[in-house]
């Protein structure tokens, strides 16, 4: 049945750059807690049980205590890919004469301003270009990562990015940058084999080597560099980092968020990074031997966290907490796997229960929606640098064109 339209997604987008760019791109986290000033003279922050509770109040609160504990709004590498990913895709709708050209110098220079951001926040001391947080953070009492810990999921978002910016600019800084990345992949992240292939580590730290979308994110960089360099054991490495998460797959296609006992959930939006991941290895390296796979985790994606109504459930198995990150990584995902026009239907649908549900009429969108109210904190990285590439997927998957 035809999904009547309330809402205008060319509007929708625009009116969170417009936020976004007012910004200056810089904002709160729902993990940055531990950058208060407050907290680290305390005393407080040498406690991982007291860093975990100011990260959970900070994270699960619908009010916002940042200004009382001041903490200050920033860039986060992260966010800045995400900003820079949805201009590249912005421009790709203006050269196709979809939107006006007028814009485009302004989108021109925004592309370069980014990307120079980006070059300039990369963590040095290591084997290629790598990313990690403004902000340090406390895997629950497993994992403490410092600010600007190096992580291979902000680095594949930022690789990701300035790829698309180099074949605008053509650039070949923003190029070497990016292909750099699958060296710190390869000679930094840790990596456990076994007779599959091998999962690597979220970041150079030693353990936390058990999470298959990180390490599927990995798989992606190593195949946008394949691109490039047709350098084989790149494509090889990669192959196996998949064939290792493959063989995890469960029998309906769905995948545990990780290894141990307590990464067991099963969540929507890390299920479409691994979807992704999967698609760029097929497209980019020209290998469909993970297309069984690929349709089986599609299917229980779609099926399974979306709702007929359009509400994108966190969960398989309960529909609250609902994240904006899971209609925005929807969008993302049919995007990357071509299925824009199967799934068209349930995309629209979900863009406008999203549309209505999570956002504010100042343009940006909400944190969570809880089942008896909405954290309503605008989150940079998190909500609206998140949702303003995913709805540059949306009009691109809405406009006909396919992703690079």
């Amino acid at each position: 049945m035809e999904v009547i339209l309330k809402f205008d997604c060319n509007t929708i987008f625009f009116d969170l750059e417009k936020y976004v760019r007012h910004e200056d791109y810089k904002g709160w986290d729902p993990y940055d807690q531990l950058n208060s000033k407050i907290f680290n003279l305390s005393g407080l922050h040498k406690w991982d049980i007291a860093r975990l509770l100011v990260i959970q109040l900070g994270k699960r609160s619908p009010v916002n205590f940042r200004r009382v504990l001041n903490v200050p709004k920033e860039y986060n590498s992260k966010g800045l890919a995400l900003c820079l990913q949805a201009y590249c895709k912005l421009h790709k709708l203006i050269t196709l004469g979809h939107l006006e050209e007028s814009c485009l110098e302004g989108v021109n220079d925004t592309i370069t301003f980014l990307s120079n951001l980006l070059l300039n926040r990369r963590v040095l001391g290591f084997s290629g270009a790598c990313w990690g947080y403004n902000f340090p953070w406390q895997a629950r009492r497993l994992f403490l990562f410092p600010a600007e810990t190096p992580t291979v999921v902000a680095t594949a978002f930022c690789s990701s990015a300035l790829f698309s910016a180099y074949e605008i600019t053509e650039n070949k800084e923003y190029l070497e940058a990016a292909l750099s990345s699958s060296d710190f992949v390869l000679n930094d992240l840790k990596k456990r084999h076994d007779d599959h292939g091998f999962i690597l580590s979220y970041s150079p730290l030693q353990g936390n080597d058990t999470v298959y979308n990180a390490s599927l994110l990995g798989a992606k960089i190593l195949s946008q560099s394949y691109t490039y360099t047709k350098d084989e054991a790149l494509k090889r490495d990669a192959s196996a980092i998949i064939n290792y998460a493959v063989k995890r797959q469960g029998d309906d296609g769905s995948w545990e968020y990780g290894q141990l006992p307590q990464q067991s959930w099963k969540d929507s939006f890390h299920t479409g990074y691994n979807l992704e991941s999967i698609a760029c290895y097929s497209k980019f390296c020209c290998d469909d031997k993970y297309s069984k796979s690929l349709d089986k985790g599609m299917n229980f994606y779609i099926n399974q966290f979306f709702t007929s109504t359009g509400i994108p459930k966190y969960f398989y198995n309960k529909t609250y907490p609902i994240d904006i990150h899971c209609p925005g990584q929807l969008w993302n995902t049919i995007q990357t796997t071509g299925d824009w026009q199967k799934y068209r239907e349930l995309s629209q649908r979900v863009f406008e229960w999203t549309v209505t549900n999570m956002r504010n009429e100042k343009g940006f969108f909400y944190y969570q929606k809880k089942r008896f109210f909405k954290s309503k904190i605008s989150y940079m990285r998190w909500s609206n640098a998140f949702m303003l590439n995913a709805l540059a997927s949306y009009m691109m998957g809405e406009y006909g064109i396919e992703e690079n």
